[in-house]
């Protein structure tokens, strides 16, 4: 599938993980992928790396999407160089997870500053050009912990803020051609997961009704999904991929 060819797709907090699948995809379907990313050797990396791979126009920028300034003139000088903005990927996220007691005041702004306030000022930098042009697409990163989870607070009110945002995004908009949707990531092969000690990862992932976890490729393919032409009716949606761990608790 060529979806994307000749279309510019900015992704956010590209250097690992899911941004990077992501990023891969887009580019292997003909996008131009400008990557955003505070670590300035790990985007400039990915974006030789697309370019070599899929042969198609890949840049990276340093950027702190809790900065509105840098935000805004990142997207100013996209506008500058590619004109329009098709897609918008709002992957940047950071954790610093403790019992609600122990988190600091630090950490539950850096948080919600780099999940929920990256969000916002990236789609509120991108929507005047799309509302103008007539179409966009936004897809957000949300999780499934959005619903409450033990010791992250701080993540999952940003993540619950999220799906806040998609949903009055898509509302604002609806008639301008603009769609807005989340994703809620389960338990992806992602270095984060990684990090988690083995027999917790174990005993979470014997919760997953398909017994499994998911991988970056699946993340990948949702966005492609949800950021296409052919998902033009479909907006406000937070879509679990999780292999079925938000269906509820089983009797079996």
């Amino acid at each position: 599938m060529n979806r994307y060819t000749g279309q510019t797709v900015l992704v956010t907090g590209a250097g690992q993980g899911l941004g990077r699948a992501m990023a891969h995809r887009f580019a292997a379907e003909g996008a131009h992928v400008l990557i955003g990313e505070i670590n300035e050797d790990a985007g400039a990396e990915l974006a030789t790396e697309l370019t070599g791979k899929h042969g198609v126009l890949a840049q990276s920028r340093a950027l702190d999407v809790t900065r509105s300034a840098e935000v805004d003139d990142w997207i100013r000088q996209i506008h500058a160089e590619h004109g329009s903005i098709d897609v918008l990927v709002n992957n940047a996220g950071i954790i610093r997870d403790n019992r609600v007691e122990d988190i600091t005041d630090e950490d539950w702004r850096v948080v919600l500053d780099v999940s929920l306030g990256g969000s916002f000022h990236c789609a509120r930098a991108v929507f005047p050009g799309m509302k103008e042009r007539g179409y966009g697409r936004i897809v957000s990163f949300s999780s499934m912990s959005w619903r409450g989870n033990f010791g992250q607070a701080n993540y999952v009110a940003a993540k619950a803020g999220i799906v806040g945002l998609t949903r009055t995004l898509a509302l604002e908009g609806a008639r301008h051609g603009i769609t807005a949707n989340a994703i809620a990531p389960g338990l992806i092969e992602t270095p984060m997961l990684a990090s988690m000690n083995g027999s917790a990862r174990d005993k979470l992932t014997a919760k997953i009704p398909m017994r499994h976890t998911g991988r970056p490729a699946d993340i990948a393919e949702a966005a492609a999904f949800l950021a296409s032409k052919a998902a033009g009716y479909l907006t406000g949606v937070v879509l679990d991929v999780d292999g079925g761990l938000s269906i509820g608790s089983s009797i079996r």
